[in-house]
């Protein structure tokens, strides 16, 4: 058999060549429903709490998708679940998106984000469903989650937040827009959850995310330090717009506090 040489200039021109056609299949075929399990982990000593963070489920008929969801968060095993809002686009998928998600096996919280809004989706039809779970929707509101160590507090994002805290127990405090965590600058929390930002959906590396949506500041994706309190923004399990993700994977996080 007759080897081929290829020169390293040969080689290099192949691999610049090919590259595009590889960023761009990773971003329109694998990267949209390849989720992950991110772990995060923000205490030194041994953890009290452990529970889920997912946001941004934009769901849209795809059972298949929102059951391994469902199925991997089930396996985690949580304490309790964190859902940070955009739960459908069209509100005709919301019976659809709640059936699958009282299938999780664990207390599930939640504040709804502008798509629920927008799609003019049934607050009392989810609050129903979260309910089922042993949670809550939570509608600036908060309640005591895991045994009493835990306390959780939620803001709709409509009006400026009045939020209760408890000293006693650890606070989490649930927000769609992730800028929002400069309006509750007044609040000392141990955690604050967002969604909104998708990360960027698509993430040039050395550079960052290409657009964001309004609500997003600085705060685009993972763990920001501001002087109320740790703030984590996640990437998302779905999509707006356009059904593309490149190095930003959606993801489900596993958090220990």
């Amino acid at each position: 058999m007759k080897l081929i040489k290829i020169s390293r200039r040969r080689l290099f021109y192949a691999l610049l060549c090919g590259t595009p056609v590889l960023a761009v299949a990773d971003a329109l075929w694998f990267e949209p429903n390849w989720f992950k399990v991110r772990r995060l982990r923000l205490t030194k000593e041994k953890p009290t709490v452990r529970f889920v963070h997912f946001t941004d489920l934009h769901h849209k008929g795809d059972r298949d998708y929102l059951t391994a969801v469902v199925k991997k968060i089930n396996a985690l095993a949580p304490e309790f679940v964190c859902f940070t809002g955009d739960l459908v686009e069209d509100a005709e998928f919301v019976n659809e998106a709640l059936e699958l998600l009282r299938g999780i096996k664990a207390p599930l919280y939640g504040v709804p984000g502008n798509h629920d809004y927008w799609s003019k989706a049934d607050f009392k039809l989810i609050a129903a469903a979260f309910a089922a779970t042993g949670g809550k929707w939570l509608m600036d509101e908060s309640i005591s989650a895991a045994g009493g160590r835990v306390n959780l507090a939620g803001a709709t994002c409509m009006k400026a937040p009045q939020l209760t805290l408890n000293p006693a127990a650890k606070n989490i405090v649930l927000i769609h827009y992730p800028e929002w965590v400069d309006k509750i600058g007044a609040y000392k929390f141990d955690l604050a959850l967002a969604g909104h930002s998708h990360g960027g959906q698509v993430r040039i590396p050395f550079y960052g995310p290409l657009v964001t949506p309004w609500g997003v500041g600085r705060y685009d994706l993972g763990l920001f330090h501001t002087a109320s309190g740790p703030l984590y923004v996640g990437a998302g399990l779905g999509w707006f717009y356009m059904n593309v993700r490149f190095n930003c994977r959606p993801e489900i996080t596993v958090i220990e506090i």
